[in-house]
């Protein structure tokens, strides 16, 4: 399979589970009727909404911010996806497509609800880290892979002089 196909599906995958946990969480467990669901002894749900990116940076309480939230979304989606067409190899193809199907995941969420829906809060120790949603992990994911492809490509072997020509 081409790094691009594969990319590709990446993203199609990341997009379709990261819509299927929302849908589910608002709808099959109706999360707005609980403050808080315990899944495992350093996992719960909660809901939060979301009107800035990752972190909750750069919050948007307007209805013009969120359209160009919307913009910039939709701006780093086509750039990472002619990067993601151009790709050679398989891990910064799945890590580009990573990356491509949360921003999609998290554009979603963001025309559909006004700000992205986050849920899974991870906490340890009495400390609570950020609230994120399986779009949000999957571009933290991507990030780390494709860090790992450009540290990793420094260290491939040269090619040998009969295949330079």
């Amino acid at each position: 399979m081409k790094a691009r196909a594969l990319g590709g599906l990446t993203a199609l995958a990341v997009l379709c589970v990261d819509q299927a946990s929302k849908l589910w969480l608002l709808h099959g467990l109706k999360m707005e009727e609980h403050d808080r669901i315990a899944v495992a002894p350093f996992l719960d749900f909660v809901l939060a909404f979301n009107p800035g990116i990752s972190f909750s940076l750069f919050r948007q309480g307007t209805e013009s911010g969120r359209w160009l939230l919307l913009g910039l979304t939709f701006a780093a989606t086509v750039f990472l996806s002619v990067w993601l067409w151009r790709a050679g190899g398989k891990i910064a193809a799945i890590g580009l497509g990573a990356i491509v199907g949360g921003a999609l995941g998290n554009g979603v969420d963001r025309f559909a609800y006004g700000a992205v829906v986050d849920f899974c809060d991870l906490h340890a120790f009495g400390y609570h880290f950020f609230v994120f949603n399986i779009a949000d992990a999957a571009i933290n994911i991507g990030v780390a892979l494709l860090l790992y492809d450009g540290l990793l490509a420094g260290r491939r072997a040269p090619p040998l002089a009969e295949e330079k020509s």
